[in-house]
């Protein structure tokens, strides 16, 4: 474990020592308290709104799928509770999942937290969500995991932060419109991406046909690529989104092509088919790669023909990034993406900087 996520568990030990000493929101609470070798899931299955289940230090051996809303589910630390695959019975296990946070578009499952702990090693994701309201996701390692270490679609004012996700088979962190069906982009209502650590995975955060949503003060290295915004031909198109504050550096980890992008290596900020959004006060730098889609912050035109437009990249830090800094490789088709007062040494086309 490096120097940098020592001190990154450090900090959401003391998140957890918070939300430990927080007082319940509803008048007649239930603390369900789960040892090591008892059920998780039980335990959540007993929990009426407004309940927490906390779970003591130890290795747990299981999935959980969670309905209830207002439901608080946390561990004594990510050093100290760890769940892992179990035994593939339930919905959640038989994914390949990890938790499960699952409500419908017309009954979405609200005020759920889940924090402290650790998901390591399910086939598909750490940790899923989809048709939720308000979820908080805190203080949470997702590692190790086949596919997401974390993922969320259909749900609307989500909060991912002080996370740890690292060493995932494709994104860290995964927030969609929709994984099953062809839509616009879905308005998140403000769901926040913040100060969260991705490292050693394919792509550290990927935002996908989604508006209204802000990825501010994360920390991305040892990813293929650190940030991704896709968008596609649908509408409305992806976009009204913040990228700001940043730190993404040293992305240079190879991953090979797949049927939907080709190789990645080197990618800072990868804006495909995005509208009216903002890239700022970023520093981007050291992501080094030969990929088409290489360089510090990158507009590339959309795999299924959505173009970049109305996009503000300003006032960024981007240095000793390959093939270049700053790179408009939608300018055929791009429309008014501007460009201004950013700090960089070489651009595609020169005069970006």
């Amino acid at each position: 474990m490096t120097k940098r996520q020592m001190a990154y568990l450090a900090c959401t030990a003391a998140v957890t020592a918070s939300v430990l000493g927080a007082a319940p929101s509803t008048e007649h609470p239930t603390v369900h308290w789960v040892k090591p070798g008892g059920s998780i899931q039980q335990a959540v299955n007993s929990a009426h709104p407004g309940d927490t289940v906390v779970l003591s230090p130890g290795t747990y051996h299981e999935s959980v799928r969670v309905t209830v809303s207002n439901l608080t589910l946390r561990g004594y630390g990510a050093r100290s509770t760890v769940i892992v695959p179990g035994k593939a019975s339930g919905s959640c296990a038989k994914a390949g999942d990890g938790i499960c946070v699952t409500g419908t578009d017309k009954k979405r499952v609200k005020d759920v937290t889940i924090s402290s702990l650790t998901l390591r090693g399910f086939a598909k994701h750490g940790l899923w969500a989809s048709g939720t309201d308000r979820l908080t996701v805190q203080g949470v390692v997702a590692e190790k995991n086949g596919q997401w270490g974390i993922a969320q679609e259909r749900s609307v004012r989500g909060v991912f932060r002080y996370n740890l996700a690292r060493n995932n088979g494709d994104a860290g962190l995964f927030l969609s419109n929709t994984v099953s069906t062809e839509e616009g982009a879905r308005d998140t209502m403000g769901t926040v991406v913040s100060h969260n650590l991705l490292t050693g995975n394919r792509i550290g955060v990927t935002v996908r046909r989604l508006r209204n949503l802000t990825v501010d003060h994360n920390e991305a290295t040892g990813n293929c690529a650190a940030v991704f915004v896709v968008g596609d031909e649908n509408k409305p198109h992806v976009g009204a989104l913040s990228v700001v504050r940043n730190y993404v550096h040293a992305n240079n980890k190879y991953c090979p092509k797949t049927p939907r992008l080709p190789f990645l290596q080197g990618s800072g900020i990868v804006l495909t088919g995005a509208e009216r959004t903002l890239v700022a006060e970023n520093r981007v730098e050291d992501n080094v790669g030969t990929s088409p889609l290489s360089g510090g912050i990158v507009l590339f035109k959309s795999f299924v023909g959505a173009i970049n437009e109305h996009n503000e990249i300003r006032n960024n830090l981007a240095q000793r990034n390959g093939k270049a800094d700053l790179a408009n490789r939608d300018r055929a088709k791009g429309k008014r993406n501007n460009f201004h007062d950013n700090t960089c040494a070489h651009s595609e086309p020169a005069g970006l900087c």
